[in-house]
């Protein structure tokens, strides 16, 4: 993780946790590694859990799907990214349990699903 998780509640009281992971490739000499950083959205009890238990340069695993989202940006520009929306994630490294954390709250489908407008969450 390349920072502490943010963790908010929406007006409807849903968890809501954003945080940012750096990917690295390691390559042969005399190549520089390759590091891609990637930010994520983790909702309900898997949000609460990863905001509660980790914090900046602790390794995850996560799985989740790909979600791009645009939204207007403060210069009038279009703003656009891809995200990971996380299903499930594995504490890894250290003396953590590595069991999947699972659940099975609703995850909303599009940014616009949730009460929170994207303005509000800063991730």
């Amino acid at each position: 993780m390349t920072g502490d998780p943010q963790l908010k509640l929406t007006e409807s009281g849903l968890d809501v946790c954003g945080f940012s992971l750096a990917i690295n490739r390691k390559r042969k000499e005399p190549e520089p590694d390759e590091v891609c950083f990637i930010d994520c959205t983790a909702f309900g009890k898997t949000a609460s859990v990863i905001g509660k238990h980790f914090t900046k340069g602790e390794p995850i695993l996560i799985e989740g799907r790909l979600k791009f989202r645009q939204w207007g940006g403060q210069s009038g520009k279009a703003e656009k990214k891809h995200e990971i929306v996380v299903d499930r994630f594995e504490f890894v490294g250290g003396n953590r349990d590595s069991n999947p954390v699972e659940t099975s709250t609703p995850q909303p489908s599009t940014p616009s699903a949730s009460p929170v407008a994207d303005n509000d969450v800063p991730f």
